[in-house]
């Protein structure tokens, strides 16, 4: 279960006839405050060294003893095909010939295993990582989680996590071929001085040359993952937001404000293309330059004597493997990429684990209180000291506001969000002091957009943390509150074979939240897809299923306001009145913030309420 708007970046309300109030706090440079009880204070972990876990898993080791057979054997492969060319010269036997062919039967192999190994240790690092990073997220639970942007979430899920696990193909290909550089100027040293000095002396030149391109693509690389992600942030944000976006005529607006980095973006790209083909070009220019060099004052050596034509071959041979170091700049480049990636994945992989000390839920009738609760979103206030009480027994509309500040509200309800500042209780006792696995019994929720997951049409029903309701009971709330709704195969009809409209989905999201006897009932929007006569229906089987229990039923319809005992008016953070919906609709400013409201003139300002 969750809220589809909680994340989104909170509008600047339009200014109405509100009474005069206190200026809004201003936001402190951290918030980290996660309950008013020290004894559940969050237990901050040492941050964990980031590439550890992408470097282990069996296929990383694979991937080593593959490279460290293939860096064997291309280290072998020079010296005795050397052997084999002067053997056969000098017709001395085919002994040298056979053990090329098995060396080079290994190399086959060990290159085939790496080439396998790579990708499967790169995915099996990735799906790690994620699971590590959603146990924690998990641990955490949803109100520390709650604190990060939805999109920012995803993208480092969907783009870092990947990119963190390049780090073990990485680090051991650098190793190898560092290696392999080191080891060929050496026997180009004991070949012969003048060859590794031929090799020191244009090498040298080209790693200078592509040096100033190197740093620029790993600038260009990391800043392209960096705007692309804020993009894809800024995009999930705007459609979790989306119904405060129409209602407010923005949608130009949002459009430019998500496509904003889309500029920046293309430059990083256009730099990193070209410098990418700088490197490319350089290096193809440095290889055959180098070897050329080599080639030449090998043959001089040749032509003297001093050299055989078979330790030609082996100079080449050593000259193609020194260059190979050239390759550890792309190399480099994956773990500079694995760093960035792991860096974004600290905040997520380093969320504070509430310690609970879980305090016994006294049976009550579900008064839920909100006393002084700030909470702080991308820099805004969102909620300013609110005071809300929903007394027990009773059905309260909650109006106004951004709908991302509404849905904050039923967030800050239901235990999915913490606030900065204040409490939150049930019957008395603190939401974050309820053992999480007693919240689905105490309270139920149904959203705008519910997520409806399980094999069949009654598993998605009756899935939650708290014990299931018997059969019965969910064909019969499901049959009241899902007027209208008739499954081809009925309760067992499997979820993936539905096709459900958004007011489909909602019937059953409330349903769901019917079908247990919880206390408390938090409703966001959950009726805005449904059609007049369908919404009095659900309305009318609300009445009856609830009879008893307490409703917060957050809304922008004047039918659902109407049906309501009360309505709490929303406005600015705080609660501006509480009234009857009767007593409330004839002022203009009210029936603007509801849908179908008629515009008119600003009332005068309304009393402000305590919350009761």
């Amino acid at each position: 279960m969750h809220s589809d708007r909680t994340d989104a970046a909170p509008p600047q309300p339009a200014p109405t006839g509100s009474p005069d109030r206190p200026p809004a706090r201003p936001v402190p440079p951290t918030a980290d405050d996660t309950g008013p009880d020290d004894s559940d204070r969050p237990e901050t972990p040492r941050p964990p060294h980031l590439l550890l876990p992408a470097a282990g898993g069996r296929w990383a080791a694979v991937l080593a003893l593959a490279v460290a057979a293939s860096t064997t054997a291309t280290l072998l492969l020079p010296a005795l095909l050397a052997r084999a060319v002067n053997q056969a010269l000098a017709g001395a036997g085919t002994a040298t010939g056979r053990q090329l062919i098995a060396l080079l039967a290994l190399l086959t192999a060990a290159e085939a295993a790496a080439q396998y190994a790579a990708p499967r240790s790169s995915a099996d690092a990735a799906s790690r990582i994620r699971t590590t990073a959603i146990r924690r997220m998990l641990a955490a639970g949803p109100a520390a989680v709650s604190r990060m942007p939805v999109g920012d979430l995803v993208a480092r899920l969907t783009a870092s996590a990947p990119q963190a696990a390049l780090a073990a193909p990485a680090l051991v290909y650098s190793a190898a071929q560092l290696l392999m550089a080191a080891v060929a100027v050496v026997a180009l040293t004991l070949l012969s001085p003048l060859l590794s000095l031929a090799f020191l002396v244009t090498a040298p030149t080209g790693y200078a040359v592509i040096r100033r391109p190197l740093r620029r693509t790993t600038h260009a690389g990391d800043g392209y993952q960096r705007t692309q992600a804020q993009l894809a942030s800024g995009l999930l944000d705007a459609l979790s937001g989306s119904r405060s976006i129409a209602a407010s005529a923005t949608v130009t607006r949002e459009i430019q404000r998500v496509l904003r980095p889309l500029p920046h973006l293309s430059r990083l790209g256009h730099e990193l293309w070209d410098t990418q083909r700088r490197t490319a070009w350089c290096t193809g220019l440095l290889a055959p330059a180098t070897q050329l060099t080599v080639l030449a004052v090998a043959g001089t050596q040749v032509a003297a004597g001093r050299l055989e034509v078979g330790d030609l071959l082996t100079a080449l041979g050593y000259t193609g493997i020194g260059l190979s170091g050239l390759g550890t700049a792309q190399s480099l480049l994956d773990v500079a990429q694995a760093r960035a990636g792991a860096a974004r994945l600290t905040d997520v992989l380093t969320l504070p684990v509430r310690r609970i000390t879980p305090r016994p839920l006294p049976a009550g009738p579900g008064r839920l209180e909100l006393r002084g609760v700030v909470v702080h979103r991308q820099g805004a206030v969102a909620l300013d000291g609110l005071d809300l009480t929903v007394p027990d027994g009773s059905w309260t509309a909650l109006v106004g506001a951004p709908d991302s500040v509404t849905s904050l509200v039923a967030a800050l309800a239901v235990g999915l969000a913490e606030p900065d500042e204040g409490t939150v209780t049930l019957d008395g006792v603190p939401l974050a002091a309820i053992h999480p696995d007693e919240l689905p019994t105490a309270i139920s929720c149904a959203f705008a957009d519910p997520v409806l997951t399980g094999a069949t049409v009654q598993d998605a029903l009756g899935l939650g943390l708290g014990p299931a309701p018997p059969p019965s009971r969910l064909r019969g709330r499901a049959g009241r509150a899902g007027r209208g709704l008739r499954p081809p195969d009925g309760y067992r009809t499997p979820m993936a074979s539905l096709v459900l409209s958004g007011g489909e989905r909602q019937r059953l999201g409330l349903a769901r939240a019917l079908a247990r006897d919880s206390r408390l009932i938090v409703l966001d929007d959950a009726t805005c897809g449904l059609d007049g006569a369908t919404e009095a229906a659900a309305l009318h089987a609300l009445r009856g299923e609830t009879a008893g229990r307490t409703v917060l039923h957050i809304t922008r319809r004047a039918t659902v306001a109407a049906a309501a005992d009360r309505v709490a008016w929303l406005h600015e953070g705080r609660v501006r009145t509480v009234a009857a919906h009767d007593d409330l609709w004839p002022h203009a400013a009210y029936r603007d913030v509801l849908d179908g409201g008629t515009p008119g003139p600003r009332p005068a300002p309304l009393k402000a309420s305590a919350g009761d």
